[in-house]
């Protein structure tokens, strides 16, 4: 079996290790454009030695925001301000960088995590979200707008757009957010499509729109790109109909012959009555499961925290990477303490080799200062 420090190839991209940085919303943009925050954030996690580095769910369109501070890639501005951040990454650091394309479907309109997260109204400066079906996350919240088959095709639009311009801005690899309860995890739960058309009722028809999405963004990006997918394998809801491990793996066969690279296997979010039994790798069965039925690449996340973790995730064959989200925030360095730890190497840049402890410097591989 492969080591966590051992590269990967997805498609045309090979990454040096199985370390992934998560997507992790920062709340922190001015109308979807980046800001001072992301460029100090992302700068801080590019040095650390990652095999790749996913850029938080980034919106295709304003009402696709989850929050009024949320990353967006949907009009030159965005672009523009983006550009900016990836300009000074690429020129510090070596790191493969994804983005990760999103709308947030009937939890958009919500107000940061520090500001308690609930769903804004509109008369204080919030927007309808936009949905399945005129369904409430919560059942003291307004139902959202049902989408008719003209904004379907609309929405599909703006993730085509948004990858075009990811592709301008030079990421590496797209991953579409098809999980924690959003738009695209939307129409794949019977907790929130109660369509009667040909996007709802039947597995098929649920699955119809978030293929739909995938097949137009691979055909939009260039043929060696890798594009990937996060998806919820479990809503972890029983006693209603649900969306549920064995349904993703029928998703995941039927995206492996449309071209799907990878899978990010998360769960939940599309209700408050899910009951998930959160502990250390709470979610990694059910990137093995997938893993063992498909052969898809797989990603396992969910407090994955210490070194041995994660390289027993990886050489014990559960999944082909793992990523990492809080972990990182708390410490940007993990790679390479983890490195240190495991006698694995990772890339660090040279003007920082010195700052390693005695007897540590095979972490970035055989060193050589020359100085006098």
């Amino acid at each position: 079996m492969p080591g966590l420090f051992d590269s990967i190839a997805l498609r045309g991209l090979t990454l040096p290790n199985r370390i992934v940085v998560s997507p992790m919303c920062q709340y922190s943009a001015d109308n979807g454009s980046a800001t001072a925050w992301h460029l100090a954030h992302l700068s801080s996690l590019a040095l650390g030695g990652v095999g790749m580095l996913c850029v938080e769910a980034t919106a295709v369109s304003s009402e696709g925001r989850i929050t009024p501070g949320c990353l967006g890639l949907w009009n030159d501005d965005n672009e523009r301000a983006l550009a900016r951040v990836m300009n000074t990454l690429r020129e510090v650091a070596p790191v493969k960088i994804a983005i990760q394309l999103s709308h947030a479907g009937r939890k958009a309109s919500s107000a940061a995590p520090w500001d308690g997260g609930q769903l804004i109204p509109v008369a204080s400066g919030g927007w309808r979200p936009l949905a399945p079906s005129a369904v409430s996350h919560k059942p003291d919240e307004p139902a959202p707008i049902a989408l008719s088959v003209d904004d379907l095709t609309r929405i599909k639009g703006d993730f085509v757009d948004a990858a075009r311009r990811a592709v301008r801005l030079g990421f590496d690899a797209i991953e579409l957010h098809a999980a924690h309860g959003y738009l695209l995890h939307q129409f794949l739960s019977p907790i929130s499509n109660r369509r009667a058309d040909r996007y709802g009722g039947s597995l098929e028809n649920r699955m119809r729109f978030p293929m739909e999405v995938f097949e137009a963004v691979r055909t939009a990006v260039p043929a060696e790109m890798p594009v990937g997918l996060r998806v919820s394998a479990t809503d972890w809801v029983n006693d209603e109909a649900s969306w549920t491990l064995d349904q993703t793996i029928e998703l995941v066969k039927a995206l492996k012959e449309k071209g799907l690279d990878w899978l990010d296997v998360s769960s939940g979010g599309v209700s408050p009555k899910q009951q998930i039994p959160i502990g250390p790798g709470y979610q990694v069965h059910l990137a093995e499961a997938i893993k063992r039925e498909t052969g898809i690449t797989t990603i396992a996340v969910g407090l994955i925290t210490e070194a041995q973790q994660a390289a027993d995730i990886v050489s014990g064959g559960q999944a082909d990477m793992v990523a990492l989200g809080r972990a990182f925030l708390y410490d940007p360095r993990w790679a390479w303490h983890a490195a240190a730890e495991l006698d694995g190497q990772v890339q660090g840049p040279p003007q920082y080799w010195r700052s390693l402890p005695a007897g540590k410097n095979a972490v970035f591989g055989k060193i050589s200062f020359g100085m006098r």
